[in-house]
């Protein structure tokens, strides 16, 4: 039994492992595999791409899903108390096959991954998104020659999906920078603040959609088809969705050859049926 918590917990190794499950997954090896088996979720309502590919995902996997609202986790505003951690574990424990947690909290996670005695998958926090994340190289890695040897650029503040790039570059080993206004910076990576200098001799240029208190500080870091040009021949840009055009991408970049977001993202019902597999195995 296995968790996916964040993607630093892995080694190169297990992400190739999930790459090669994600492979056979098409050839029908594992059909059936959940077959009377429960996976227990807890999502927001706000959540769309990720939501519909897990819980197709254990359909078409002959599972059954049980979906909770990921606030069930939480202490109730103006309760005295809340059931622990611990002991929601020690029932789900009867009953749940896996779980999986989309929620702002990572510790929360983690604590749920302690006390449980099936894998506990992350499907997203506010620091960091694992599973989208192995989606891209997953992706990258069909129409790369080598996506490892790839130069990427992260445009974009620091939050949960520059993290998990950062995160994805420590153990996959490839080069990494991030584009940003100041103030906005992760650490340990290279920063720009020129988007032109920042996107010359790069070939992945990912982005991630920005609240709306920072848009005028990154007024001037949009990714349109003509920094596009400046970059590699060949180069892609991944934005993360939700994008929005006119603010970190242009409405041109999208609708240019270099997009790559929709084919990309079909990606996430094999990989998160890989790593489902992956951890229970």
């Amino acid at each position: 039994m296995k968790h996916l918590i964040r993607l630093t917990d892995l080694q190169a190794s297990d992400v190739y492992d999930i790459f090669h499950i994600a492979d056979e997954i098409s050839t029908g090896k594992y059909s059936g595999f959940l077959n009377r088996k429960s996976a227990v979720l807890f999502f927001p309502t706000s959540s769309i791409r990720t939501r519909v590919t897990f819980e197709k995902g254990i359909y078409l996997l002959d599972g059954q899903s049980i979906l909770f609202p990921s606030d069930a986790l939480d202490k109730k505003p103006g309760a005295s108390r809340s059931e622990d951690i611990r002991d929601v574990c020690g029932y789900l424990n009867n009953w749940a096959d896996i779980v999986i947690v989309r929620h702002k909290d990572i510790q929360l996670i983690e604590k749920l991954a302690k006390y449980s005695k099936v894998p506990v998958i992350n499907a997203m926090t506010d620091c960091n998104h694992p599973c989208e994340i192995l989606t891209d190289l997953y992706s990258l890695s069909k129409i790369r020659d080598n996506f490892i040897d790839d130069k990427y650029l992260f445009c974009g503040k620091s939050g949960n999906i520059g993290l998990a790039w950062k995160e994805a570059s420590k153990v996959m080993g490839f080069d990494l920078s991030q584009c940003c206004a100041a103030g906005y910076e992760m650490p340990d990576l290279k920063i720009y603040h020129d988007i032109e200098t920042a996107v010359r001799g790069k070939d992945i240029i990912c982005t991630d959609s920005l609240p709306v208190v920072a848009l005028n500080d990154f007024k001037g870091y949009q990714i349109t088809k003509e920094i596009m040009d400046m970059a590699n021949k060949n180069a892609v840009l991944n934005p993360c969705p939700p994008f929005y055009r006119g603010e970190e991408v242009s409405d041109d970049v999208i609708q240019s050859e270099y997009f790559v977001g929709y084919e990309f993202k079909r990606n996430l019902l094999v990989i998160q049926q890989a790593i489902m597999i992956w951890c229970m195995l």
